[in-house]
């Protein structure tokens, strides 16, 4: 299991994944997670956002219609032909491993990643690189699996998993490996790259009461 895997994944799914998402077929976010990225980002500060992996292109859509001005890159191409076809922002295709403050010219108040850090290598490349795209005042936002409810019966440890489509339909294949993280784990990645965490979350599902996503936010120092 590895990053390419995750990425040939989303290269085989990207048709019915937009499918899923624009007809709101995911209980989950449609119950919970797509409200609780939206209202996180919309109560910082700032007005310009980089959605990192930003897929079919949904949360810069929402954010473009709350009057801030959002763009989104992407590795997949399948998946930004999408996102240009419903507007809202400028996207750009742009590997995790290429992402700089180099290949990215303009700087942002806010980056956003939601349920798109899924690998080990390069989620400890965006760590890194994200303060160099940030504005002074610039926050960087995470939505992730809530690592206790994602665990399972596995052991509590950082390390690959595979992964699964059990709930969709029979036209999603060859489900992504997916890197876990403990809470301390995603606790570390802020605190060594330099982040000062300001806001953490634990969105409940309405209907099991259990958490359904983890929510981080940090503040780079320099911005304090």
């Amino acid at each position: 299991m590895s990053d390419n895997d995750i990425l040939n994944s989303w290269r085989t799914n990207a048709a019915p994944w937009t499918v899923a998402v624009r007809q709101q077929q995911i209980a989950t976010r449609r119950l919970v997670t797509d409200q609780a990225i939206v209202d996180t980002v919309t109560s910082l500060p700032g007005h310009s956002v980089l959605d990192v992996g930003c897929g079919e292109g949904w949360l810069v859509r929402a954010l473009a219609d709350r009057g801030h001005s959002a763009s989104g890159i992407d590795a997949i191409p399948a998946l930004l032909d999408k996102a240009r076809e419903m507007g809202g922002g400028s996207f750009r295709k742009l590997a995790y491993e290429d992402l700089s403050g180099r290949t990215l010219t303009d700087r942002y108040d806010i980056a956003v990643c939601n349920f798109s850090l899924l690998g080990q290598q390069s989620v400890d490349h965006v760590f890194q690189v994200i303060p160099d795209i940030l504005t002074a005042n610039g926050h960087f936002v995470v939505q992730t699996l809530h690592p206790v409810v994602s665990c399972g019966d596995r052991p509590y440890v950082d390390g690959w998993r595979e992964g699964s489509w059990d709930g969709f339909g029979d036209e999603f294949k060859s489900p992504a490996p997916w890197y876990f993280r403990t809470i301390a784990s995603w606790l570390r990645l802020y605190r060594d790259n330099g982040f000062n965490l300001v806001q953490i979350a634990e969105p409940i599902h309405p209907e099991t009461g259990r958490p359904a996503s983890l929510i981080l936010v940090g503040q780079f120092p320099s911005a304090i």
